[in-house]
């Protein structure tokens, strides 16, 4: 028997995820996923997902093909739970075979009281 075994593991990753889903992975130390903002980036320096990355919509696939590997687990979030499932669609249509749509985005992470950050803007 494994000792792993006697552990629980973090769900699977699902075509829709809820902030709990994802926080456990996180908590568990999962290193093999991406959290990914497709708002446009002034939205992004007000508040994201502690880790997010930014990659706006309309820069997505393009994007997504220089920085994740076809199989990287992504979960996507933007300023609608539809905005998201469109992206989502796209990168699975591109081929990418663990994709989820954070459902509720960064309003639901904060919800939960789940960690944010913010980028300072520097004043002229």
């Amino acid at each position: 028997m494994n000792l792993f075994s006697w552990f629980p593991k973090p769900s699977p990753l699902r075509p829709e995820s809820r902030v709990y889903d994802l926080k456990e992975r996180l908590d568990w130390g999962e290193p093999a996923l991406s959290i990914v903002d497709i708002r446009n980036r002034a939205d992004f320096s007000a508040s994201h997902i502690t880790g997010a990355i930014s990659i706006p919509a309309h820069q997505l696939l393009e994007t997504a093909h220089r920085c994740f590997e076809i199989d990287r687990d992504l979960y996507i979030y933007g300023i609608t739970d539809e905005e998201a499932s469109v992206a989502a669609e796209q990168l699975r249509t591109a081929g990418y075979t663990s994709v989820s749509v954070l459902r509720g985005g960064v309003s639901a992470w904060k919800a939960a009281g789940f960690p944010v950050e913010a980028i300072p803007q520097m004043v002229a």
